[in-house]
């Protein structure tokens, strides 16, 4: 039998399979099916129509002669909004299922959408080592179009979709965040149309307030159009250290001690359990021994968080050379440890070799094609979180999250928060070393409830001045969410820029109890 038609014949007994079952029981309970025959191959076909893309967009060298152009049809939508009376809130037009948070913006029904098609790197300034970009460049594509030119970004959020616009207007983190601070702190410059139609350019010295105001609101005072980016020399590998650490108390020690030494230039950990973790430190460099240098960006190479695991269940240390972009990206192909959930079998070594190059399915595509009930099930009975909490309040802060949640692996991820005004800053005047808890799984915890369980890990984060990541969920009343974020200046500039009638504010955009 030919290859087509054992194709064909076994394409036939899965449809019929489905629909014996029932689609959205396949759907719900066997959703691997779906994911592995369909989401898998239509997420090929989109990466390589944006690789193309990026490519043709280089060689023609079009990116910078058409964002003017691009930038004055936003500006036109937005005149047209306020010619038609300013009656409804303005909003990107980008669907919401592209966008990696795991929330369904439900506002993108009542808003005035307005088309954003920005996705390009528009300039590469090597003497002043910054990179100008448009807000849909991804990460991938930005380390994809500097690495080769000896360039990187000095904090390169993992997940190879993460998008320049979401990291400013939320947040971002990498193992680099120890030294440089979050995505937001590498960011010299943004250009964004106003409520008004007008286009501004903000910097530490110039239009300061909007400057500072910008990250962590969401789109809320203005459609980011540009941002200037800081450039640091790139290097071929990453020397990365693993060292098994057992004992909380241990672990927190370590970990903090690593995260103050400037010399490591990458710093993260994994918490497997409690009481087990390995802390792993890297540094740049352009010389590896070759028997030591592994390719962990391969696709038929074991997902990062199991490879780790090894050292841990060997109680080992080791040492070796990744190259550095495998390292950058080196939680995508797993999602971190989400796609263990949704396909049970993916990093079986058999399954890696045959299909590995296929993984990891886009995260937009799982959205739009998870429905209602996989909705419903994610949200009682899983949970997306990132907590950034001091440093000084490491164990504390992972007891609490044994007792409330009970998911591992648990991952840690250390960066400096400077003084700076807006949202988010220490709580007093000094620069502050904080630490990243992302939860990512289903919890363990006997009567978990979402709402009651992520409100009780709110106020905890609240009691000892941390921040939630807005991407995900968040159950705050308005008055503890601005007990969480300074609003000062935000508010101050939504009153000076007239955004009130043009942008709803952050938290009726984000929090589900402004939501239901």
């Amino acid at each position: 039998m030919s290859p087509v038609w054992s194709l064909g014949a076994g394409l036939l007994l899965l449809l019929l399979w489905v629909r014996h079952r029932g689609l959205e029981a396949v759907l719900v309970h066997h959703r691997w099916v779906f994911v592995c025959f369909f989401l898998m191959p239509l997420s090929v076909l989109f990466d390589v129509y944006y690789q193309l893309r990026a490519l043709a967009v280089r060689r023609l060298h079009s990116a910078p002669r058409l964002h003017g152009q691009r930038v004055r049809h936003i500006q036109a939508q937005v005149r047209e909004w306020k010619n038609e009376g300013s009656k409804r809130y303005m909003c990107t037009g980008r669907p919401g299922w592209l966008t990696v948070s795991l929330r369904v913006g439900k506002y993108k029904k009542t808003h005035k959408n307005i088309m954003i098609n920005l996705m390009d790197v528009l300039e590469v300034d090597t003497e002043r080592q910054v990179v100008r970009v448009e807000p849909l460049v991804t990460m991938g594509q930005l380390t994809a179009h500097l690495n080769p030119m000896g360039w990187t970004v000095p904090v390169v959020p993992e997940l190879d979709d993460l998008t320049v616009g979401g990291l400013i207007m939320g947040t971002g983190i990498e193992s680099s965040s120890h030294i440089y601070g979050l995505f937001q702190h590498t960011c010299v410059a943004y250009e964004l149309v106003l409520a008004d139609g007008s286009l501004v350019r903000c910097s530490p010295t110039e239009n300061s307030d909007l400057f500072y105001a910008v990250p962590w609101s969401c789109g809320t005072l203005g459609f980011l159009v540009a941002a200037e980016i800081k450039m640091v020399p790139a290097k071929k590998y990453v020397k990365i250290h693993y060292e098994p650490v057992r004992g909380l108390q241990k672990i927190c020690e370590k970990f903090t001690e690593e995260s103050k030494k400037k010399e490591n230039n990458f710093v993260e950990g994994l918490l497997y359990s409690l009481e087990e973790a390995v802390i792993m430190t890297g540094v740049l460099t352009d010389e590896a021994e070759q028997c030591k240098i592994n390719r962990i960006g391969n696709y038929y190479k074991p997902w990062f968080f199991k490879h780790v695991e090894n050292y841990l269940k060997a109680d080992r240390t080791g040492t070796e050379y990744i190259p550095s972009r495998h390292y950058y990206h080196r939680h995508t192909r797993s999602i971190f440890w989400e796609l263990q959930d949704i396909i049970p079998f993916g990093n079986n070594p058999v399954f890696r070799y045959l299909f590995g190059w296929m993984v990891p399915p886009k995260i937009s595509l799982l959205k739009l094609t998870q429905g209602e009930a996989i909705r419903k099930l994610y949200e009682q009975h899983h949970v997306v979180q990132d907590m950034l909490v001091p440093m000084k309040s490491l164990e504390k802060s992972i007891q609490t999250f044994h007792q409330d949640l009970n998911v591992y692996p648990l991952w840690l991820c250390p960066f400096i928060l400077p003084n700076n005004p807006g949202m988010v800053h220490p709580k007093g005047d000094e620069t502050e070393l904080y630490v990243d808890i992302g939860a990512y799984g289903e919890p363990k915890r006997k009567q978990f409830e979402a709402r009651a369980s992520m409100r009780q890990m709110e106020k905890f984060v609240r009691s000892v001045h941390g921040f939630q990541m807005l991407y995900a969920d968040c159950y705050m009343t308005r008055e503890e969410f601005w007990d969480m974020f300074d609003g000062s200046l935000y508010h101050k500039l939504r009153e000076q820029m007239n955004c009130k009638d043009a942008f709803p504010e952050v938290y009726d955009k984000i929090c589900k109890a402004a939501r239901h």
